[in-house]
């Protein structure tokens, strides 16, 4: 802000004292100065017309400047004014008072014109920055609120897709990928070992607080990999990889996950083993096309992955052993080059008509 942009309230009941303040005030640039000679008249100015800076005495009949700053700082409109006290030599208490009570500095009398244009001048920059500051604020809430709306509208997706995911789907402002379509999915199932006994022989309240360890685990590698957690059931997850959003490899997304699930789940077995509760994690992964859509009715949707490729994923899942990892001989082609395995041979799957060749998938290649 520049001497000649800024708006001046001089506020001194003695005019010997506006006239010298206005006087060298001018001498800096300074044009646009407005001069008062009680706190009362300072506050109608204050109300009437737009302020950058007002310089105010101390000692004045009838309103002092205690009591001007009381009700400038009680005004939401005024309180952001800067005001420079102006005091004598020996009211130095007083202006420490001042500064307790809002006021920016303040400027002893006789006045200095150096420690006048300093002490001026920084209030004024700081006014500006704070300004410019509250200018950013109101850009910022007006995009906050711009992207709550685009939220809402979308705020069924939440519940579906990590944050990276919802993320895309908002910016790109894709509701439409909710619709049903067809695509090439990897899916993955993950289930607890041991669960249903554990679950016969415990309190719910252990129960709960089990599956809320496993949850929390499970949930963030899920978002990590970029992955879209279709249900939970129970002691089971279903995951997708591919859709809503395309990537640019899922089968290894899905491995990776896969493998850094069993990594994780470690501890969470090792502790619970210690609490009496034998659990373990088999981990199922299928790569094929599906039909995906939202399903379900007004107030309460899911997002649907349906097709074969879910059973085969569910029915690996069914069939791997603790800490395993099992896919068949298609999903194995298009990462075999990456990964260890150990064939299985082929197994007869419930609900699959023919035996699958099946590999258990150990580690991730460097």
């Amino acid at each position: 802000m520049t001497p000649a942009d800024a708006a001046l309230l001089i506020v001194d009941d003695n005019e010997d004292n506006r006239y010298t303040l206005t006087r060298r005030l001018k001498r800096e640039g300074y044009t646009n100065l407005t001069t008062a000679n009680d706190g009362k008249q300072a506050l109608e100015l204050l109300k009437a017309q737009k302020f950058d800076l007002m310089l105010l005495d101390i000692m004045m009949p009838e309103m002092d400047g205690y009591q001007v700053l009381e009700h400038l700082k009680a005004d939401p409109e005024l309180r952001h004014v800067p005001v420079i006290m102006i005091s004598a030599v020996g009211e130095v208490e007083s202006v420490v008072r001042c500064i307790e009570l809002g006021a920016e500095d303040y400027l002893p009398k006789p006045f200095d014109p150096t420690l006048l244009r300093a002490r001026v001048g920084a209030s004024l920059e700081k006014k500006s920055l704070r300004d410019e500051v509250q200018a950013w604020g109101k850009q910022l809430e007006a995009r906050v609120q711009e992207q709550v709306a685009q939220l809402d509208r979308l705020g069924r997706l939440k519940g579906f897709f990590s944050p990276q995911l919802a993320e895309s789907i908002v910016s790109g402002g894709g509701e439409d990928l909710l619709k049903t379509h067809r695509r090439e999915v990897v899916v993955v199932f993950l289930d607890l070992r041991g669960f249903t006994a554990f679950t016969d022989t415990c309190e719910p309240e252990e129960v709960m607080s089990v599956l809320g360890e496993y949850h929390k685990v499970m949930g963030q590698l899920i978002m990590a990999h970029e992955g879209t957690l279709e249900r939970f059931a129970g002691d089971g997850l279903m995951i997708f990889f591919n859709d809503p959003i395309k990537l640019e490899n899922p089968t290894a997304n899905a491995v990776k996950m896969s493998l850094a699930m069993q990594e994780n789940f470690a501890p969470l077995r090792a502790a619970w083993k210690k609490r009496g509760f034998e659990l373990d994690l088999g981990i199922g992964i299928a790569q094929g096309y599906a039909t995906l859509g939202a399903i379900g009715f007004e107030g309460r949707w899911d997002y649907a992955c349906i097709g074969s490729v879910t059973n085969l994923a569910a029915r690996l899942c069914s069939d791997a052993k603790g800490g395993q990892i099992l896919t068949n001989q298609k999903t194995l082609s298009r990462i075999e080059d990456a990964v260890e395995t150990a064939p299985l041979g082929e197994v007869t799957l419930k609900g699959i008509a023919q035996p699958v060749p099946v590999f258990n998938i150990t580690a991730y290649k460097p």
